[in-house]
């Protein structure tokens, strides 16, 4: 009976995929003149792991591109060629291939295949025209070994015992039959257990499954923890269902302690549970080595990019969409901020300009900082370029106004368009994907001597960290990280501006008050704003203080979709279920500012 390797393919894209990324930082990383037989070892295992795991899922592509690498490398490691900044060139090119090969295999794209066959040109007159090439036959048929020569797992993953992409091949071996080099007769599929048409132009199946793998990799330690927390959580409910039963006149003290070590393991439990889905940044930071290295190129510059914070974790579901905004802010400093050479030099610089890419925790927040040694935003032109295009500009602005005018759509003041900047789309982005994430985004830049973007963003999607308020019949929560402070004004401390609403004093600024009963239609209990609560709210560059009728407490909340419940609400992010049972909305403080803005005045309107 043939074995079914479908139940494998998960693992095998995933391990493809580390060995991929390892292969890139090290040869990112490698000194041309300086390169060590140790750092060609690992390189030479990454490409002969993929071979291996690409032979045992017949990915005869996939096993020709690798072949190659390993000719290339097989050499430089025996001395035999000295590597040259060609060779790393092609190198990066072959691994960039087999990435789209990977991703091909798993339905979610196609492969050029003129473009693979001048990867393998290039490497075989890189290693030398006089090396043997393998035989041009199909990677045969995969087998279940009988049971008596079936090789015994080497690890203990739950997944699949002996059946990695790793585990696959040293149990089969190299490949009885190499493969065909690409160009020379191989699809760009893969096989079923026979070869797939050998025609280039062959489209993409559309029913390709998709083999991405929903699973995150945890340490056995964080796996224990919640074992042993799971475990005092069913003792502890013993105990209660005990000590209900037993009819004890100390009922009620024992219940109560009983209680309270619940709620301690229940809240341990919660915080294991949720380690498990927070990863380090490096999964993001990992990529812009190769982002820098390649655009620097095209823009003929000199740059030097530094990363700190790497083991800095955060939750799974912001590293995927925190990826393009930072790789918006790397390359805008890299084309607007970092200067040419020349230009450096001539400023007393050196040649050579420098990005920095670091992550730390704040708080309840982690906080990313993209920084450059360029030449810093230039305030003039920003203001000049905001008053061509209509924008609002206060007389005498701060630099923080000013900044915040990137951020508007459209605004770009690039003197061209070009495929890497120009086009006023960016920032936007930036802000918007940031925003949509609890977060926000601040500049500070100084001419001639660079400008620093910091990111500052909630750990995790899953839970936060808000203030509930009570307005009429109903609770709502602010999350904390976008409330400023919260006061109780005199009366005579709010005015009405005609035409604009009502606004309040808070140091040295006159903020629009706006009324959260008002906002969702709801009755409130008190009418003056000096027998409720105001609570200033940020988001962005924007404040104001919401009027609500009194503050309840700070707790730790469970978010709920509520779009896949319900549908969306203007100015609400979620749901989530309090204590007592009732359901409470949670405030998004940046839908608020939009909802208010038609309506209330500008958050600076006169100096106090």
């Amino acid at each position: 009976m043939d074995l079914d390797m479908s139940q494998f393919t998960a693992i095998f894209v995933e391990e493809a995929q580390e060995h991929l990324a390892a292969m890139e930082a090290q040869l990112l990383a490698i000194q041309i003149g300086s390169v060590s037989k140790t750092e060609l070892n690992e390189i030479f295992r990454a490409a002969h792991s993929i071979k291996g795991g690409s032979a045992t899922f017949g990915l005869g592509d996939v096993t020709g591109v690798a072949h190659e690498l390993e000719s290339l490398l097989d050499r430089l490691r025996n001395g035999e060629l000295a590597l040259t900044r060609e060779m790393v060139d092609a190198l990066l090119k072959a691994r960039d291939v087999i990435v789209q090969m990977i991703a091909a295999f798993e339905g979610k794209g196609s492969v050029d295949a003129d473009e693979v066959t001048g990867v393998c040109a290039a490497l075989r007159r890189l290693a030398g025209a006089s090396l043997p090439q393998p035989a041009a036959e199909p990677p045969p048929r995969q087998t279940t070994p009988t049971p008596a020569s079936a090789p015994r797992p080497a690890s203990t993953r739950h997944a699949a015992p002996a059946a990695s992409a790793t585990a696959a091949s040293a149990a089969v071996g190299e490949p009885a039959n190499p493969p065909l080099p690409p160009g020379e007769g191989v699809a760009f599929g893969f096989f079923d257990g026979a070869p797939a048409s050998p025609s280039p132009q062959a489209p993409a199946r559309s029913t390709s499954p998709s083999f991405e793998s929903s699973s995150i990799r945890v340490s056995v330690e964080k796996v224990d923890q919640i074992i042993n927390l799971v475990g005092e959580l069913v003792i502890t409910q013993a105990m209660l269902v005990q000590t209900a039963a037993s009819g004890n006149v100390r009922l009620h003290e024992r219940l109560s302690l009983s209680l309270a070590q619940l709620d301690r393991n229940t809240r341990d439990l919660q915080e294991a549970a949720m380690s498990i889905r927070m990863l380090p940044i490096s999964t993001v930071f990992n990529r812009f080595p190769r982002v820098v290295r390649d655009l620097a190129a095209r823009l003929g510059k000199q740059v030097e990019l530094r990363l700190a914070g790497e083991t800095t974790e955060l939750d799974k579901g912001l590293i995927e969409k925190i990826s393009d905004p930072l790789t918006h802010l790397v390359r805008n400093s890299l084309d607007h901020g970092i200067e040419t050479p020349a230009e450096r030099v001539a400023r007393g610089k050196n040649a050579m300009g420098l990005v920095t890419l670091s992550a730390s925790h704040q708080g309840g927040n982690i906080v990313i900082e993209v920084g450059d040694d360029g030449r810093g935003l230039d305030r003039e032109r920003i203001l000049a370029k905001a008053r061509e295009r209509g924008l609002a500009v206060p007389d005498n602005p701060h630099d923080e106004e000013v900044w915040a005018l990137i951020f508007e759509p459209g605004f770009s003041t690039a003197a061209e368009v070009t495929d890497v900047s120009g086009r006023g789309v960016g920032m936007d982005v930036v802000r918007s994907n940031i925003v949509a994430l609890g977060g926000r985004v601040e500049i500070h830049s100084e001419a001639g001597v660079g400008t620093r973007m910091t990111v500052r963003l909630p750990l995790t999607l899953a839970i936060l960290d808000g203030l509930s308020v009570s307005c009429g019949e109903e609770v709502f929560i602010l999350p904390l990280n976008s409330i400023v402070e919260s006061l109780r004004p005199s009366p005579e401390a709010v005015k009405t501006v005609t035409g604009r609403g009502r606004v309040v004093p808070i140091r040295g600024e006159y903020l629009p008050v706006v009324s959260l009963a008002e906002m969702m239609g709801i009755e409130a209990r008190v009418s003056a704003e000096s027998d409720g609560i105001l609570v200033v709210v940020e988001t962005g560059q924007r404040r104001l203080a919401l009027f609500v009728d009194a503050l309840l407490g700070q707790h730790q909340v469970v978010i709920k979709s509520l779009e896949r419940n319900f549908r969306k609400v203007s100015g609400v992010s979620g749901a989530t279920i309090m204590g007592d049972g009732r359901v409470a909305l949670i405030l998004d403080a940046a839908g608020l500012a939009r909802m208010a803005a038609p309506r209330a005045p500008e958050p600076t309107i006169n100096k106090a």
